[in-house]
């Protein structure tokens, strides 16, 4: 811009010192007062080039500034939507901890739970077996249906933990009542002995009454019913730890050594 008005100016110049030299009459002061405007305007012009330049330069660099903040602004977003993902996921996986803790704590209650019950039942127990054994009058020698009875017992109590067994002999009306007593006894103590050395059945398990003819479960008048008397009962209690406590059939257990 600066050497087009240069080249303009002494054109100018030129034109007039060719008028001068032509008409001759023209003097310095003439010259000087056409010469002057036009460097005047000259240098007005160049000037604001200048500006003009300036301006066009100072409005590139905040284009530039601009897009390299909209760059850097971009940049902080994608950084920023970065950083939000982890955190979505950091929070999903602190979830899924939380999730598995909560499910292990409800877990632990139920087991607790679960103790507690049965240790608020470990003193209540129900019937799980009922065995008659039969004597023949006068005697408390096991017959071979007697032996089977007893296998049959002793096979249940052998996936079994915890119980008591009862075993009560009884007699028929015939005799006197120290007899039947003795009897009773003898009966009983017959059916331990067989449980306890035959089948192995701890000892400590067993309770044991000799009744005599009380509390007969058939007419003694009939020969069928005196059958049904001359007997011994074996009763098996195990805790019942069920909810809601003892089966209505149970009762409680003598208290185990």
């Amino acid at each position: 811009m600066r050497i087009a008005s240069t080249l303009q100016y002494c054109s100018v110049a030129a034109l007039v010192a060719a008028s001068l030299g032509t008409q001759g009459c023209a003097t310095k002061k003439y010259v000087r007062q056409q010469v002057d405007p036009v460097t005047t305007r000259v240098a007005g012009v160049e000037t604001k080039t200048g500006e003009n330049t300036k301006e066009i330069e100072n409005v590139g660099n905040s284009a530039s500034r601009a897009n390299e903040r909209a760059q850097g602004a971009e940049r902080l977003a994608t950084e920023a939507g970065q950083a939000a993902s982890r955190a979505n996921d950091a929070a999903g996986q602190a979830q899924q901890r939380a999730d598995a803790a909560n499910q292990l704590a409800q877990q632990g209650v139920s087991k607790a739970n679960d103790v507690e019950r049965m240790v608020g039942n470990i003193d209540n127990y129900k019937l799980v077996t009922n065995e008659n054994v039969l004597f023949r009058v006068n005697q408390a020698k096991l017959d071979d249906e007697a032996k089977t009875q007893l296998d049959k017992v002793a096979s249940n109590l052998a996936g079994m933990k915890r119980y008591v067994i009862e075993v009560e002999g009884f007699t028929d009306k015939t005799g006197s009542p120290t007899t039947n007593l003795s009897l009773s006894e003898r009966r009983a103590n017959t059916v331990i002995r067989y449980l306890t050395v035959n089948k192995q059945v701890p000892l400590r398990n067993i309770r044991v009454l000799g009744v005599g003819a009380e509390s007969p479960i058939a007419d003694n008048k009939t020969r069928d019913g005196r059958k049904q008397n001359r007997r011994v009962e074996i009763k098996v209690y195990a805790p019942d730890l069920a909810d809601g406590g003892a089966v209505s059939s149970a009762r409680t257990a003598p208290s185990m050594p």
